[in-house]
């Protein structure tokens, strides 16, 4: 590839508002938090700064309402070299906004979230009618699931006509569309998410997730049509499915996890990167992997996502031998 790859994003806008505290709180109990803060966000437009913070060229399409929230969500992007010359501004319609409930301890963070999608449940096909000419320029495709599904299904579409790429992230966790599956090129579910879908279980032995289990969950997911899944299992590392079990890659582990929010969002974000410039399957999981150990040791969504610089001082403060840094060098022009 002679250009810096193209990507198109086509997702949501979310305005999480993030109270932290040492305890969650059980039904009808009050507790008292650590901090309050709010901070740009919305799976679509996370993976879509995380692309572009990698050097990437990237548009993205999604909707916002006609509030501040949705002032202060085009802006991050915006600044952060994202085009989103074709996202909307829906009159009289509140953005996304997730509640993000941050339970901190010494060593971790957990976090739990409500989505109140907003706006961006309103998008139309009428409105991503413009994809179907211009997706055959872009180098791949990003899905998630808080747009409404007829807009996913024809995007998908429309890129698998065009010989593009697409890479579905499954969430929020549902019954995963069979048409829809059958457009996409990588599935990245997290565990949770894989779980839910394919009604397996995931079970634990000694702190470590059953190998046994993630092969059966990965092979079903397969078995629906999708040629490459790939699964993140937060501090567990990650999981590809292989015609013959799985291929497992470790956590890259931080000295300290401020908020796991937006971590599969920056590991989506930095594997499509990886992936369009040329690096296989195993290393983008790897540069992915680097990318995102950065996210969770941030807070916030958006804040968290790092620059290419970033990832490559990791690499090499870690003396990272996966592949070449030299392969990444097309980000910087």
């Amino acid at each position: 590839m002679q250009r810096k790859p193209r990507i198109l994003v086509v997702g949501s806008f979310v305005m999480d508002v993030i109270a932290t505290t040492g305890q969650v709180p059980r039904s009808g109990q009050t507790v008292y938090g650590k901090s309050f803060h709010m901070a740009p966000g919305g799976k679509g437009a996370n993976q879509a700064l995380q692309c572009a913070r990698l050097g990437a060229d990237v548009t993205m399409m999604g909707c916002v309402g006609d509030d501040l929230f949705g002032k202060v969500l085009l802006e991050t992007p915006r600044t952060g070299g994202v085009d989103i010359s074709h996202v909307l501004v829906r009159q009289g319609v509140s953005s996304g906004v997730g509640h993000v409930t941050l339970e901190v301890t010494e060593h971790t963070a957990q976090n739990r979230i409500v989505v109140i999608p907003g706006a961006n449940r309103t998008l139309t096909l009428e409105e991503v009618a413009w994809i179907r000419e211009e997706v055959a320029g872009y180098d791949m495709v990003l899905l998630q699931l808080e747009i409404p599904l007829e807009v996913n299904r024809a995007v998908a579409r429309w890129a698998r006509e065009a010989g593009v790429p697409v890479m579905l992230n499954p969430a929020p966790a549902t019954d995963l569309d069979s048409e829809l599956l059958r457009y996409v090129t990588y599935l990245t579910p997290n565990e949770q998410e894989a779980a839910t879908e394919t009604g397996l279980p995931l079970r634990t032995e000694n702190g470590t997730l059953s190998r046994e289990d993630l092969t059966a969950i990965a092979h079903a997911l397969r078995q629906r049509g999708v040629e490459n899944v790939i699964i993140t299992l937060g501090g567990s590392g990650s999981a590809a499915a292989e015609p013959d079990g799985i291929r497992c890659i470790p956590c890259v582990r931080m000295d300290h996890v401020a908020d796991p929010t937006a971590a599969g969002d920056s590991f989506v974000g930095a594997l499509s990167v990886g992936l369009t410039v040329g690096l296989s399957r195993e290393q983008a999981m790897i540069f992915a992997s680097y990318t995102a150990a950065i996210t969770v040791s941030r807070m916030g969504a958006m804040p968290s996502l790092p620059k290419l610089n970033e990832v490559l001082d990791l690499l090499r403060q870690r003396d990272c031998r996966a592949f070449p840094l030299s392969a990444l060098d097309i980000l910087h022009t």
